[in-house]
């Protein structure tokens, strides 16, 4: 079923999202209404595997979350959704990426964490190929 949803995810997005890309986010600090999750919550600057992670607090807990590489350059957009949300078959459509084209998306468990403690997945949408090694650390 993961699968599925993940397949579906790609090809909505991909197509969604070219129109996107002139928001003025592809550098670190994106524009208001977007603030650092650090500020936010209780949670570094810089978290490995995700990145610098900024956010308008009125999308929250879902996102779009932006996150950017260490020298503030955008790599992908993220969003985390419920699992109680997934487990009950809602709708997740319209996940816009202000960063542009999306090369590739991840989806993985998470048990929850400052700022969003229930259990969700996050969704990552990727703008560069390259974007997961250059957050890893």
């Amino acid at each position: 079923m993961r699968r599925l949803l993940l397949a579906a995810l790609t090809i909505f997005i991909t197509g969604a999202t070219a129109a996107l890309a002139a928001g003025g986010v592809e550098k670190a600090p994106p524009p208001a209404p977007y603030q650092p999750v650090s500020k936010l919550v209780k949670l570094p600057d810089f978290i490995p595997g995700l990145g610098t992670l900024y956010v308008d607090p009125k999308t929250l807990p879902d996102g779009p979350f932006l996150a950017y590489d260490h020298k503030g350059l955008l790599v992908s957009t993220v969003y985390m959704i419920p699992l109680k949300d997934i487990e009950a078959h809602k709708k997740i459509d319209d996940l816009k990426a202000p960063g542009g084209d999306v090369v590739s998306v991840d989806m993985y468990y998470n048990a929850g964490h400052p700022g969003v403690e229930q259990p969700h997945y996050h969704i990552i949408l990727w703008h560069v190929p390259d974007g997961d090694e250059r957050v890893a650390k």
